[in-house]
């Protein structure tokens, strides 16, 4: 199976020899043309019409009705988490299966994770599982509206799901829990840029979402983020603050609150801006190539990740399920040894030194997907 998968890889990216990349990031439209517009016009910074065109037509396609570009995902989860209501001492309900980002921005908000498992066909937050710790873990008061920790004695405020390789996790059941606990949803669809869910874009359901242009996302920035949102005053409220929470004045440098320098620049939302023109044709290559290896790891009996029910993914990392963790090792060392980027899923957040006193659900779900989970090349095919 594994030299039979590396031909096959190989072939389908027409490169019989060199590295095949995981997600190479690709530029053939107006990336040149725009950064040579931005830098002939001097504003290079975060004062210039790309950021505004950039966070415009970001709100257009997702339907949101409000954007607010940052310098990456991370910040604009922590910025998400912080304007929407979540305090220093607070705890925010989360999945262990994720990117370290996630949990690094919760601590960044001054705000705790607590881990609860995945659902296994959308590798996202679990609303059984979360129903179930919120039931045996917590109690809601009535009178202040807040749901409190049992263990730990602090309020939970939030839920942060994860859509988890681009693929929608069931965001609707999770929205109807944090309604009935008075729950903030800050969804993070860093790597679901073009996904949709019952035809509405994620990142779109809950208070607010956040997405992220890193090097390898579907479209790229260099590194960028944004927050998207309906609410009009959390939108302003971001904004202010990831301005350094100046207050608009022709000369004067009046900063009203504690804030941050954690605009996008000018410079990185004219290439986001020409990225968001192909975005279309991006995903729709991407679409093609998980059907292919559909296909394919089908006549091998291995599982693919498919997108779930009711849902269109980007599919901005495929990956498969192999039946161990011997077997999954055994095929990334193979497959890397001879020149095709593999990676296992991430570390679980709950076993990682810094989030290892964190208070932890059951996942058994999330700790299959370590031990037999594997990405495999998802670049855009040419």
């Amino acid at each position: 199976m594994y030299k039979e998968t590396v031909e096959f890889i190989r072939k389908i990216y027409n490169q019989p020899d060199g590295v095949v990349p995981l997600h190479a990031p690709v530029f053939m439209g107006n990336e040149k043309k725009y950064l040579l517009d931005c830098i002939d016009s001097t504003f290079v910074s975060y004062v210039g019409k790309y950021v505004n065109q950039f966070e415009g037509i970001t709100a257009k396609y997702t339907g949101a009705k409000y954007a607010v570009a940052t310098v990456n995902g991370t910040t604009a989860l922590q910025i998400a988490l912080m304007v929407s209501g979540v305090e220093p001492g607070d705890e925010v309900l989360t999945q262990s299966l994720t990117f370290v980002a996630t949990a690094n921005a919760i601590r960044h908000a001054n705000a705790f994770p607590v881990f609860v498992d995945v659902d296994k066909d959308t590798l996202g937050l679990s609303p059984e599982k979360l129903n179930d710790w919120i039931f045996k873990n917590t109690t809601y008061q009535k009178q202040t509206r807040q749901l409190v920790n049992n263990q730990t004695g602090r309020a939970v405020k939030a839920i942060v799901p994860v859509h988890t390789f681009g693929h929608p996790c069931r965001i609707d059941e999770i929205v109807e829990i944090a309604q009935k606990y008075n729950l903030i949803v800050v969804e993070d669809a860093a790597e679901s840029l073009g996904s949709f869910y019952k035809n509405q874009h994620t990142g779109t359901f809950g208070n607010l979402g956040i997405l992220s242009y890193n090097g390898n996302k579907t479209i790229t920035t260099g590194g960028g983020g944004m927050i998207i949102t309906d609410d009009k005053e959390l939108a302003r409220k971001a904004k202010h603050i990831t301005t350094t929470a100046k207050v608009p004045h022709s000369w004067e440098f009046v900063h009203d609150e504690i804030g941050y320098n954690y605009r996008l620049t000018n410079l990185s939302a004219a290439i986001g801006v020409a990225q968001m023109e192909q975005l279309d044709l991006y995903i729709q290559n991407k679409r093609d190539t998980a059907s292919v290896y559909k296909t394919f790891f089908d006549n091998l009996n291995i599982q693919f990740i498919a997108e779930p029910g009711n849902s269109k993914s980007n599919y901005w990392l495929n990956a498969i399920l192999l039946q161990d963790k011997k077997e999954r090792d055994g095929f990334l060392e193979y497959s890397n040894r001879y020149g095709v980027m593999t990676r296992p899923v991430w570390a679980l957040m709950s076993e990682l030194p810094m989030f290892s006193d964190c208070q932890c659900g059951n996942i058994e779900n999330s700790r299959s997907f370590v031990d037999r989970l594997v990405n495999i090349p998802s670049s855009f095919r040419k």
